[in-house]
């Protein structure tokens, strides 16, 4: 998973992000606070839409678990939200106010 979330490629990217919430109820939570650091991380120099909408999309997934701190989500603070369409700018949002 660690693989493919940090791929070169962000249709590697985006599938390893959806794949990630098909498991949410298997990871423990150390797992789940390791996830969503890596995918804010990633998703923080995200330049593909697709792909960071994906990578949100499993960060919000992976925060309603209850096992992500805002801490986690940090690296989203560097994303320039006035650069986004208004749906992701909405999911930077919600994160970073959770």
């Amino acid at each position: 998973m660690v693989r493919m979330v940090l791929d070169a490629d962000a249709q590697a990217r985006e599938r390893a992000a959806d794949e990630a919430t098909d498991h949410l109820n298997a990871y423990t939570p150390a797992q789940a606070s390791a996830l969503a650091t890596l995918l804010a991380s990633v998703a923080a120099g995200e330049e593909e839409q697709s792909a960071l909408e994906a990578e949100l999309h499993a960060l919000l997934e992976l925060a309603s678990t209850g096992h992500v701190s805002l801490d986690q989500l940090s690296p989203l603070r560097a994303v320039h939200l006035a650069e986004l369409p208004p749906q992701l700018r909405a999911y930077v949002s919600d994160l970073l106010e959770s």
